[in-house]
């Protein structure tokens, strides 16, 4: 058979293939390594993986690829980001490092509200201007697919300038881009003391006005889902404010997801987890009551170590314990202004390792097919087996631990999207 693309001879092919589903406790300990390995890509979806000897023998192909000595894994996803903004809150770093803790610097005014007013001057085509750099480095670093939500609007009209923006960066370069709606992101000014009506708003107006404009975008027509999502916080929406527009949402047809357990447990995990969530994400006060609704559940866990090291706390998610109880997890770069400027995947998977004491195999499971899960896309890509959309990293290194035994480099030598070698 005459094909596309054969990359042969990787030391290492590293599959994260498995059963149906994101992967949970001991199997998270197996990434599925073919030594010697090869991958067969055709229309930009892979066809075979296996020993190069009996890839070779079966295929011919249009280009090859020699990844002698370098290992091959799938490209990363990242289930949770901020991307697209104007502005940044570099200011904000010097009074953090002063002092000033992260709800200190939100209610003074900075912090999201910041970003809000910078975002909210902006047009669409500033926003694609000022967030395709991020998406620049975040693909060279080895994402492939990303989730991008929106919340920097606060307000009907910039909330679906947001979103304008995300389709027009979805078209504009390779990452493939997931749309979330996150009006409930914090309370603009102009509702202080009157977040109940905030809550109104989003429910009876911003709300249906997303789902129109999802139903007649390209996201709908590629059958990318839209989320919703709400910051579940003290200072931000309580547990009932929160289920009022995840149930809005949901009713909707948007997939669940929630900001929960980042600085307080209020239960808004465990109204997320009622509402059936796709996923919960930041779980950084998550405790063992928690942990095991995660783990009975069906639910991905996202946590996002890069935050925690950024805020230079010492608090991280309990990513062990989560892990050792069986819950689904996923991790992610969380890349927004404030509490996590930080557009990579291998320096989040070697945080995690240093400081959540998860295994390489672990924090690459979570860096690709769970976190596929988490966006509801693990059918599509997350792993490489037959049938899965090409996505493809060449690492050079001779093994996939090097990704996070090292770090402030970048050991992404080859990016390869839907079969495209970039």
């Amino acid at each position: 058979m005459h094909i596309d693309l054969l990359i042969h001879s990787a030391a290492q092919v590293v599959t994260c293939a498995g059963p149906p589903g994101p992967r949970r406790g001991p199997a998270m300990a197996d990434v599925g390594i073919i030594p010697g390995g090869a991958v067969a890509v055709h229309g930009g979806k892979i066809v075979a993986v296996g020993p190069s000897d009996d890839l070779r023998a079966t295929y011919t192909a249009e280009a090859e690829i020699d990844a002698t000595g370098r290992a091959v894994c799938p490209g990363f996803v990242d289930p949770h980001t901020h991307l697209v903004y104007a502005g940044d809150r570099v200011g904000e770093f010097e009074w953090r490092i002063a002092g000033a803790s992260y709800l200190e610097i939100q209610a003074s005014g900075g912090g999201i509200i910041s970003t809000m007013r910078a975002t909210r001057a902006a047009s669409v085509e500033r926003l694609v201007a000022e967030s395709l750099p991020r998406l620049r480095q975040m693909l060279a670093l080895g994402t492939t697919t990303t989730e991008v939500k929106t919340g920097y609007g606060l307000n009907l009209d910039t909330e679906l300038r947001q979103l304008e923006a995300i389709a027009a960066l979805d078209a504009a370069q390779p990452i493939r881009l997931v749309p979330t709606f996150l009006p409930a992101h914090a309370l603009p000014p102009e509702y202080a003391g009157r977040p109940d009506d905030y809550v109104d708003l989003v429910v009876q107006e911003m709300l249906p006005a997303a789902t129109r404009w999802h139903a007649e975008s390209s996201f709908d027509s590629s059958r990318t889902p839209l989320f919703i999502d709400v910051f579940c916080e003290q200072g931000s929406f309580d547990v009932a404010q929160s289920r009022r527009v995840l149930e809005a949402g949901r009713a909707l047809g948007m997939g669940v997801k929630a900001h929960v357990d980042e600085f307080s447990a209020l239960g808004g995990l465990e109204m997320a987890l009622d509402l059936g969530a796709v996923s919960v994400d930041h779980l950084d006060v998550t405790g063992p009551e928690g942990i095991a609704l995660l783990a009975a559940s069906p639910t991905v866990a996202v946590i996002i170590p890069s935050v925690t090291f950024n805020l230079g706390g010492s608090h991280y998610a309990n990513a062990r314990a989560m892990i050792d109880a069986g819950v689904a997890l996923a991790l992610t770069t969380d890349i927004n202004p404030g509490s996590s400027p930080c557009p990579s995947m291998p320096l989040v998977m070697a945080i995690s390792c240093r400081y959540q004491r998860m295994l390489p195999a672990e924090a690459l499971l979570a860096a690709t097919i769970n976190a596929a899960h988490a966006i509801s896309l693990g059918r599509q890509i997350g792993s490489l087996e037959p049938g899965k959309v090409a996505d493809i990293l060449i690492i050079d290194a001779p093994d996939y631990r090097h990704l996070a035994y090292e770090f402030g480099g970048n050991l992404v030598g080859t990016v390869i999207k839907q079969g495209v070698v970039l």
